[in-house]
């Protein structure tokens, strides 16, 4: 079965697919087993996803890595994989990112993007600047209508989601053609927020020193431009495939 065809399938029919199944589906396609239980409709067990932690920590963790290049950003993964494994820890709250509950019409992919982010500990203020507002994030996981703006802003989520933007859209029953789209951020930044899941504020804490030795950013005091990230420098997305992103700067 061809990619997007799986994905769709278990988007449709997922509850259908033992969770096993599921991990299993989740190696072949280079996925994250817990992404794999969202999209199919499963409870992702506690020791997939992150243990509770500081969200402003979290946040200023997001924000740094998008400071490093591709280099630089494989350098950090590197070393966030140094980092000591925590012990086995408890399940998060059912809901620790600030979110108000699902509209009454919400779509199947609202409820799988909430869970997406869920699984990597983010909220819509833990996300790093990608040109969208809070608002228009929240709308897409409380609601998530199909309407003219729909495309742009998954362009924009998945980077920091670590996902091809193919699946992306597939999973949210968008059709794949060659409509151009903008980013900030590729996939290898998500990389680097999927590499952190485990890690305890404290190890948060020293990944954001290295992200800013790494990057050679400088103190900025308060006022604190975003990165426009490196999405245009992107080994991955400078194929002339039509399906693959423009940038426009």
């Amino acid at each position: 079965m061809e990619r997007a065809d799986l994905l769709r399938n278990l988007v449709t029919h997922g509850t259908n697919t033992d969770p096993s199944r599921c991990v299993e589906l989740a190696g072949a396609l280079g996925m994250l087993a817990s992404d794999l239980l969202v999209i199919a409709g499963h409870p992702v067990p506690a020791e997939l996803r992150p243990p509770e932690r500081d969200l402003r920590v979290v946040r200023e963790f997001t924000y740094r890595v998008t400071f490093c290049d591709h280099s630089q950003m494989a350098a950090l993964k590197a070393f966030i994989h140094t980092l000591p494994a925590a012990v086995p820890h408890v399940a998060m709250l059912a809901e620790p990112l600030g979110m108000r509950g699902l509209h009454p019409d919400a779509s199947r992919f609202a409820t799988i993007l909430r869970g997406l982010l869920h699984n990597r500990g983010l909220g819509p203020r833990e996300l790093p600047f990608v040109v969208l507002s809070v608002s228009t994030i929240m709308g897409r996981l409380v609601r998530d209508r199909q309407n003219e703006h729909r495309w742009p802003t998954l362009s924009k989520l998945a980077g920091p989601l670590g996902w091809k933007f193919q699946d992306l859209i597939v999973v949210a029953g968008e059709p794949l053609t060659d409509r151009p789209r903008w980013e900030m951020h590729c996939h290898h930044v998500g990389q680097i927020y999927v590499a952190a899941i485990p890690l305890t504020t404290e190890q948060l804490i020293a990944a954001i020193k290295e992200a800013d030795r790494l990057s050679g950013r400088p103190d900025q005091g308060a006022w604190r431009p975003a990165s426009e990230g490196f999405a245009a420098e992107c080994p991955d997305l400078t194929s002339p495939d039509p399906l693959q992103p423009q940038f426009f700067r």
